[in-house]
Order: structure tokens, then C-alpha cells, then sequence
């Protein structure tokens, strides 16, 4: 597994989240669009990891998760609410960080190449409006660093749209 952070001799992986959060906020900065801001969070976030093969936004349509702005591979369109690992963020109204998909009670298998998946809720007014989802086909790719870094990511989002 590689990041791109390890191009940078002494660049750990905070200090990696922390310049992704600062180019974030930079291109997302008064730009109250959530469509348009999703969009260039999934660019970012796609671009900066070699073995990340889908980062996206699903969006709250109807009671049910609808996909959005996203880079990688072909998606699933559409996610019931409770489903998945995109659909058990939104019912549990928490982050998922899942090692290995395969292992994830009712995985739904968009891309057979992934391997590991995380997903953080998008909130507004206390309700879940979204979720970002990146995939992996590097099991395990994911831990509590990338929690914390995705998450401040997802504030600033949401800090956007208040």
C-alpha cells in the first residue's frame, strides 16, 4: 500500500489529512453548491491514493441513498437505507469502517475489486443528507487515522452547506 504522503520524506499521515482538509476547504470555501462541492471532495480524494478504486457521495433521495458525484469505477445507483455498508452508516447514524467487505453482512458487491470500505454520514440540520464512501482493494486499507482525517473532511462539508 502506498500514499502519496510517502512521496514526502517527512510527511506522516496526519500531517496528509491535514493538507487534504486545507486543499478542501480552499476549493470549497463559499461555494454553498453541495453538488458542486462533492464533486471536487471525490476528485481530491480519489486522486490521492494509489489503491482507492471508488470515492464518492450517495445523497438522501426519498428515503434512500442515490449516487452522486463519485470517481473510480461504475456504481451502484441506487442503496436502500439499512443495506450495505452505505446503507448501515445512514440507519446507524455512524461512520463504518470495514476491513474486508466480504466479511460484512450484506455487502453489496458493486465492484468485485473491492476489498475494504469506509463510509461517513453527511449531516445537516441532524439529518443524514449523505454519505462519503471510498473503496479499496487493498484489504484492511483503512483504520482510526483515516476515521479522523475523513471526518474533518465531511465537517468542512458540512460547515459549507450550513
Amino acid at each position: 500500500m502506498r500514499f502519496l504522503y510517502d512521496e514526502e520524506p517527512f510527511m506522516n499521515k496526519t500531517d496528509f489529512y491535514q493538507s487534504m482538509l486545507g486543499q478542501v476547504k480552499a476549493i470549497i470555501s463559499g461555494e454553498k453548491d453541495l453538488i458542486a462541492n462533492m464533486g471536487n471532495i471525490s476528485a481530491i480524494l480519489f486522486n490521492a491514493f494509489d489503491d482507492v478504486n471508488w470515492a464518492g457521495f450517495y445523497r438522501m433521495v426519498d428515503n434512500e441513498l442515490v449516487l452522486g458525484p463519485f470517481q473510480g469505477q461504475v456504481a451502484c445507483i441506487r442503496i436502500p437505507v439499512g443495506r450495505g455498508v452505505c446503507g448501515t452508516a445512514v440507519s446507524e447514524k455512524q461512520v463504518q469502517l470495514v476491513a474486508d467487505v466480504h466479511q460484512f453482512a450484506g455487502h453489496i458487491a458493486c465492484d468485485a475489486s473491492s476489498n475494504a470500505e469506509i463510509v461517513i454520514p453527511v449531516y445537516q440540520n441532524n439529518e443524514v443528507i449523505a454519505v462519503l464512501d471510498i473503496d479499496s482493494t487493498t484489504i484492511a486499507r483503512f483504520d482510526e487515522e483515516d476515521k479522523v482525517g475523513l471526518q474533518a473532511i465531511v465537517h468542512a462539508l458540512e460547515s459549507e452547506i450550513a
